[in-house]
């Protein structure tokens, strides 16, 4: 049986690994793209082979070149900024390892939110999402309002899952409902909205969050069904549950308005 070694120190440092980056300088101009051939490190991510080119902003054919905008911060698959589209899939970059890879590595900006520049985008879209479903729990001042009303075990467990949320975008990414030429809010806020209704404060404003969902194609009625955002989320957060749950809570609130008239 023939054996298997590793690599040596001289085989590694010989190793090289190339990077196919989709930029733009600005939010009017084309994009295009544009290579890097790095030396290869040993437990290298996407974000990495960036901060090394950021270093030196050197590409393929050896010519200098205006160092790759990204955003980033945790590192740890918490923050969910440093979302982009590396090989055809939306993702988080501290967490995309190289080895793990298929070469070259491809990487793009999410194309369902604007491109600010190379691979920052403008998330306003999910975000006003967010305060259009007011997914927030209100409060009446901000001063000590002592413990809150105690959640059930069995609902805090559930609940808990969809807190993980961390505005990646990447469910609006994968959505095929979600583009420029809807105004569809995405499986995201759908989710909150679940949350916060499931909470025994935000539980007073339920009937408001039901009220925004059943307003148009904007809503509830803009999901596809496709389920590509529950195979997307980097967390696993069961997005198709929450909208079918919803489902259910719109259809029991348009009877409920409707015998009330």
């Amino acid at each position: 049986m023939a054996e298997t070694t590793a690599p040596n120190a001289a085989q590694t440092t010989a190793r090289r690994v190339k990077f196919i980056i989709t930029r733009q300088d600005t939010p009017e101009s084309k994009s295009y793209t544009e290579e890097f051939d790095l030396p290869y490190r040993p437990g290298m991510n996407v974000i990495s082979a960036l901060m090394e080119i950021q270093r030196n902003p050197v590409n393929s054919g050896g010519g200098t070149t205006a160092p790759v905008c990204w955003e980033s911060n945790c590192l740890e698959e918490v923050c969910g900024a440093c979302s982009m589209v590396i090989n055809g899939k939306p993702r988080q970059a501290c967490s995309a390892l190289v080895d793990q890879l298929e070469q070259p590595v491809r990487i793009a900006p999410m194309s369902t939110f604007p491109v600010v520049r190379d691979l920052v985008i403008d998330r306003s879209r999910m975000f006003n999402a967010l305060k259009k479903v007011k997914a927030w729990i209100p409060i009446d001042g901000t001063y000590d309002l002592g413990a809150g009303p105690r959640m059930p075990e069995k609902k805090r467990q559930w609940a808990y899952e969809l807190s993980k949320c961390m505005t990646c975008g990447v469910c609006l990414q994968a959505c095929p409902n979600v583009n420029d030429k809807t105004d569809f809010i995405g499986p995201a806020a759908l989710s909150q909205v679940r949350l916060f209704n499931a909470h025994p404060t935000g539980e007073m404003n339920a009937d408001d969050r039901l009220d925004m969902l059943m307003e148009g194609t904007d809503g509830i009625e803009g999901c596809g069904n496709s389920q590509n955002c529950v195979r997307a989320c980097p967390k696993g957060i069961p997005l198709t549950t929450s909208i079918a749950e919803l489902n259910k809570q719109t259809t029991k609130r348009m009877f409920k308005r409707w015998f009330a008239q």
